[in-house]
């Protein structure tokens, strides 16, 4: 699924530098969904990511926090069952045939310059899982969430010795961000 709701990428960096930072890039995700009408589509916040790789479990730990949040908001990707690469394919079939007018919010790690670790982009363009580990899968996301957990470099055991602590940080506030944001949407 790529994002035929605006043509232009835009991506805002968000700092989890305090223990409110979730609001205010819950409020951020919350104005694009106002603004991309959510109200038309039956949401899916898809949690990539595997917990085999300290750096790459980013997107379970968001699926686990939201997996009982809220029934409007479907979440594919937890602990238990994650979307990674050998099923992205599957997740994404599953998503376009079982889920009538599907809006995809995919969330997922990424790796990228010194000054991004430790930041959250979101994007209204689809996110391009594996990218920075040279993988080739599908785009998915009408927004894309990433949590910068480590440098990009050309080292592939990177993702290994990731922090955790820096994982949790960022998976924390995307989560509690979703939350903020599911919780206006149901308000609204």
């Amino acid at each position: 699924m790529t994002n035929t709701l605006s043509n232009r990428c835009i991506t805002e960096y968000f700092g989890v530098n305090n223990e409110n930072s979730y609001i205010e890039l819950g409020r951020y995700i919350t104005k694009n969904l106002i603004e991309l009408n959510i109200n038309e589509y039956n949401p899916v916040i898809l949690c990539i990511g595997t917990d085999r790789a300290t750096g790459d479990c980013l997107g379970p730990l968001v699926g686990e926090q939201l997996l009982n949040y809220n029934r409007n908001f479907n979440v594919l990707g937890t602990l238990s069952f994650p979307v990674h690469a050998l099923n992205l394919r599957q997740a994404i079939n599953l998503i376009n045939s079982e889920i009538r007018n599907p809006f995809v919010i995919a969330v997922d790690a990424a790796l990228g310059i010194r000054s991004h670790v430790g930041y959250i982009s979101v994007s209204n363009c689809p996110i391009a899982p594996g990218k920075g580990v040279n993988k080739k899968l599908p785009a998915i996301g009408n927004i894309s969430i990433t949590g910068i957990v480590n440098m990009l470099s050309k080292n592939p055991s990177l993702l290994q010795s990731t922090r955790l602590h820096t994982v949790k940080l960022l998976a924390d506030c995307i989560a509690n961000a979703l939350k903020y944001s599911i919780d206006y949407l149901e308000d609204f």
